[in-house]
């Protein structure tokens, strides 16, 4: 037997499935492609999560578009975070082209082009589905994460929500959580003390200054109403392919801490809201977060030990997460372990730092009789990738260097005219764009205090009121008193008086 028909064998065997998957291209062997031999991934294991890595320029993101795709062709639901804004092309199919057809060929199965219903999402001011959250709904735990504040801050962030939840005081934006962190060291202080204990100003302001960090991200864009449910990301269309929702994010990148918070509040509204699902024949929902690199460089250690516990229990809600980027090590070892699928496209080795970070990457994969792991990695062309997945059982497929097929959709974006029609036919802009400002905790603590003002300025002015009829009081006492004449005075200056004294000084005179 060949070493060509012994692979083949290997392969098909290895990448067996017996329920539903997706093909990704074709096992190659000594640079050349092996026809037939194809690389299948079963639905069944598409919730234990998976990373596409690789080089700038290797084919990552088209490889997503190739995944997310034949999901949404299976009627699984995927939600892609856009970066480079190079994704929306998947609202419309491929033009083809015949280096597709020559692709595809040596693949084994024909070209077929596709379009797939297709959200816009949007994160700011960009186009799109507006996604928001309150700040009541992130909870004073992920809250404290998020801002990155001490043990005792984050203590305090707790008392906040309590008294806000005691005094039915509903905290939807950042507005209102300053207003009330303000208001505990000033004019609720006394309230504040008697209550929870004296909170000091010292730590407030440290976790305001936090807030306004945010807020310069763009958290005042991200905290308010309405809040996106999360169940609109399940949506399927009438032909039944699941909707790829496209979270908008270009404008973002400089900005990951907006990015951390708005993965780390919809992950865990997923799993609070989401029922559990075990293994079942296919995912929910598949996340792929491109440029992933973004949530784990900013991220606090308190915020890492949360999103990696996350990511080991939001499987058994049969949610799937995908990381894109450009080098494994991007992402953290206790969140690369629990990655099922593994697609990885060429590395480049510049320098000894390349080669080493190379050799450690290949070591991560499974042993092979048929490649030489590190010097595959930096030989890949565009559109190839070293693939390992895992079967219907749960176990590692063998490693093969894979042709990817093509996208069936555009990969290119959609221009203007198509992007505003796309998002004028969608059915979620009026329910989630509309801007609301409901009286929540600012306007309520504004009020409390202007009432509060108004009693103290009322009981000063009956004060100063009560003083000044004391003194007039005194006043007219004193006037009284005075005007009354003293007895023997009186009898001193009568006439009868008078006239007797004047006549003994006049016959004293004589």
């Amino acid at each position: 037997m060949s070493q060509t028909q012994e692979f083949f064998d290997h392969i098909n065997d290895g990448y067996k499935c017996k329920g539903d998957f997706i093909t990704l291209g074709a096992g190659m062997l000594n640079d050349e492609t092996v026809t037939n031999a194809l690389i299948k991934i079963p639905l069944k294991t598409m919730n234990r999560h998976g990373l596409i890595a690789g080089a700038t320029g290797t084919g990552k993101t088209k490889t997503l578009q190739i995944v997310a795709e034949n999901l949404s062709a299976h009627g699984v639901p995927v939600l892609l975070m856009d970066m480079k804004g190079d994704l929306s092309g998947i609202a419309q199919p491929s033009p083809g082209h015949p280096k597709i057809d020559e692709r595809h060929e040596k693949i084994g199965f024909p070209f077929e082009a596709k379009k797939f219903p297709v959200e816009i999402l949007s994160l700011s001011e960009q186009d799109g589905v507006r996604l928001r959250a309150t700040v009541s709904e992130f909870g004073p735990v992920l809250l404290s994460r998020i801002l990155n504040v001490s043990e005792t801050q984050a203590g305090i962030i707790s008392i906040i929500f309590k008294y806000c939840d005691d005094n039915k005081l509903p905290l939807l934006d950042l507005k209102d959580f300053k207003k009330i962190l303000q208001y505990s060291t000033n004019e609720g202080k006394k309230e504040f003390a008697d209550e929870y204990g004296r909170i000091s100003p010292a730590s407030t302001g440290a976790i305001l200054r936090r807030v306004v960090e945010l807020e310069q991200q763009g958290g005042d864009l991200f905290f308010g109403e309405k809040s996106f449910d999360t169940d609109d990301l399940l949506r399927v269309d009438e032909n039944g392919m699941g909707y790829i929702n496209v979270v908008r994010l270009t404008d973002i990148q400089d900005r990951p801490k907006l990015f951390s918070t708005f993965m780390l509040s919809l992950l865990a509204e997923i799993y609070s809201t989401f029922p559990e699902q075990g293994d079942s024949g296919r995912p929910e929902l598949v996340i792929f977060i491109d440029e992933a690199h973004l949530i784990f460089k900013e991220a606090s250690d308190a915020l890492l030990d949360q999103i990696e516990s996350i990511v080991k229990l939001i499987r058994s809600k049969g949610v799937g997460l995908y990381f894109v980027t450009q080098n494994p090590t991007d992402v953290p070892e206790a969140v690369l372990s629990q990655l099922g699928l593994k697609i990885q496209h060429a590395l480049r080795a510049f320098t000894a730092k390349d080669r080493k970070a190379i050799k450690l990457t290949a070591e991560n994969y499974p042993l092979s009789d048929y490649y030489k792991t590190d010097e595959v990695l930096t030989s890949l062309g565009i559109g190839e990738a070293l693939v390992t997945a895992l079967n219907e059982k749960g176990i590692p497929t063998p490693l093969a260097a894979t042709m990817l097929r093509a996208p069936m959709s555009r990969m290119d974006v959609l221009e203007d005219d198509e992007l505003k029609e796309l998002i004028d036919n969608s059915k979620l802009i009026k329910k989630y764009n509309e801007e609301i400002d409901r009286e929540s905790a600012y306007e309520m603590l504004n009020e409390k205090i202007e009432v509060a003002e108004r009693e103290e300025t009322r009981a000063k002015a009956e004060k100063e009121k009560k003083e000044t009829s004391r003194s007039s009081s005194r006043r007219s006492s004193s006037s009284r008193r005075s005007s009354r004449q003293n007895p023997v005075v009186k009898v001193l200056t009568s006439p009868t008086v008078i006239r007797s004294v004047l006549g003994i000084l006049g016959k004293l005179i004589k």
